[in-house]
């Protein structure tokens, strides 16, 4: 049998010829690979065929690392090995590889067979070793140089080509957005505790963290609060009554005094926090317009936090796509999960989605309905967002409402409407508005293409007489002016006449000689 190898680089392919190594073992082949000599004997060069740019270098690994035989390396491969062309010959051939995916591919496409084997693997290494020496052209430092090249090109063209829309964004957010609400929690319970030594009462009158920590940082000294700060204070709280309230609190309070020193750091302390509560504002909006563009349909369903907190657990938008609705119930309860299994007790009825209003507004005995619902809901939300070219809300506000029925149905006993119908409303309702937006780009593409003509035509107006003043200058100065009927002709001058005379009298003096001469 006829043993071939094929090994795919970052300068090209090549194809070896290793005939009789079926009883070698990987020790023997590991040995021979640090001695060229005894190496070259056992694995033999047949082909060589080298990329023409990067750029076709790229397009090659691609198509392999993507499962795809390329046009290249099938015709290479029918151009070394002759005998493919022939059934019976192909039988006794065995080609080599060293991805069990590029192997079913070939096998596949090409009908030659092909394997992977752990012989087969450290032959291909001990080729990668040994291949500057088998190519007398290629250097070892120039081969170096393009698989680094490669490998920059492959990540970069990855890293461009996301189909998962802009949802690591959407990760990124969500992460953040959950640490700062730990840590906004536990700055602002240290900023009650510091500041309550000065103003105790101040804890009861305002409950709200955030709110406690900007009268903190306004009013500062309690001693110095009088009814001139009630607009600054009302303007906080909201309220008149309660800034009332906390005036007379600091009039009578029992907390103890605080010198400057320490009332600056409690000061810069709470102006932390204030400025923190603020970034969390500003970044909650940001994830409500990514996930508004990324995942609407999700999004109007179950919400931004829920829905934003799913796509990050399951990795990505088209893995949350992937997911049947059965995983999805039960995404985060993971731990729960397995402890059930392990002490074969009940599951767990829902995970993440258990924040959803829905799961909360339903009774005890349905909850377990109603997320097994809503996560089939979300399964079609999330499918829909992935995989649609034009992202609308429209499946997800009809979906939200399909959820409703549902719970207002498991309370009264409403049947709620067909899923069919729901979806063929939500259809209809989807083209209307593509219609729309088309309609739309179409009248802004019109007036774009309007506006151009007349620029087009005003700069050409603009131009037209110019060109009519310049003509008619040209016309003017090379044609000679017409005398009219009243206007005399122009008298000669006398040196004209001076000079007609005398070639008179030179034709005379010419006509007397040739008589004479005559």
């Amino acid at each position: 049998m006829s043993r071939f190898l094929l090994f795919e680089c970052a300068a090209g392919y090549a194809l070896f010829q290793a005939d009789g190594v079926e009883e070698i073992t990987v020790e023997a082949v590991a040995e021979s690979a640090a001695d060229f000599s005894r190496f070259s004997k056992l694995v033999k060069q047949v082909a060589f065929q080298p990329f023409t740019s990067g750029e076709q270098a790229l397009e090659e690994i691609n198509k392999v690392s993507e499962g795809a035989l390329p046009d290249l390396l099938r015709n290479f491969l029918e151009m070394n090995i002759p005998q493919m062309k022939s059934d019976k010959k192909k039988k006794k051939l065995l080609l080599g590889v060293g991805d069990d995916k590029l192997a079913s591919v070939i096998q596949e496409t090409a009908g030659l067979p092909a394997s992977k084997s752990t012989v087969i693997v450290e032959l291909l290494r001990g080729v990668r070793a040994n291949l500057h020496k088998y190519i007398d052209q290629l250097k070892e430092v120039d081969l170096d140089k393009a698989q680094l090249a490669l490998g920059h090109a492959y990540s970069r063209a990855k890293v461009k080509f996301n189909v998962n829309r802009v949802d690591n964004m959407i990760i990124q957010s969500i992460c953040l957005l959950d640490q700062m609400d730990k840590d906004l929690n536990t700055f602002a319970m240290r900023a009650r505790e510091w500041y309550s030594w000065h103003f105790p009462e101040l804890v009861k009158i305002v409950p709200d963290n955030i709110k406690f920590a900007k009268l903190a940082h306004a009013i500062q000294h309690k001693g110095a609060l009088s009814e001139e700060h009630l607009p600054e204070l009302e303007k906080i709280t909201g309220d008149a009554q309660e800034a009332k309230d906390i005036l007379d609190a600091a009039r009578s309070s029992m907390g103890m005094d605080l010198s400057d020193f320490d009332m600056n750091q409690i000061n810069l302390f709470t102006t932390r926090v204030i400025e923190l509560a603020d970034y969390r504002t500003g970044l909650f909006n940001y994830l409500r317009k990514k996930m508004g563009a990324c995942a609407p349909n999700l999004t109007a369903l179950i919400g931004e936090l829920v829905g934003a907190r799913l796509i990050s657990h399951a990795g990505s938008l088209t893995n949350l796509a992937k997911c049947p609705a059965s995983t999805l119930q039960i995404l985060g309860a993971e731990k729960a999960l397995f402890r059930a299994l392990k002490t074969r007790g009940a599951t767990p009825k829902y995970g993440l989605i258990f924040h959803s209003s829905f799961i909360g507004r339903a009774s005890a005995k349905n909850k377990g309905r109603i997320s097994r619902y809503l996560a089939n809901k979300c399964s079609i939300a999330s499918r829909i967002d992935s995989f649609s070219d034009t992202p609308s809300d429209v499946f997800g506000k009809l979906l939200k409402t399909q959820v409703e029925d549902r719970l207002t149905f498991y309370d009264t006993g409403e049947p709620p409407r067909k899923n069919a119908d729901v979806m063929q409303e939500a259809m209809s309702l989807a083209g209307a508005e593509g219609g729309k937006k088309r309609k739309a780009d179409d009248a802004g593409e019109k007036k774009k293409r309007k506006k151009r003509q007349s620029d087009a035509g005003e700069a050409a107006e603009e131009a037209a007489p110019k060109k009519k003043k310049k003509s008619k200058e040209a016309e003017a100065e090379s044609t000679p002016k017409k005398k009219g009927k009243g206007e005399a002709a122009a008298a000669p001058s006398p040196a004209a006449d001076g000079e007609k005379k005398k070639k008179r009298k030179k034709k005379k003096k010419k006509k007397r000689k040739k008589k004479g001469a005559e």
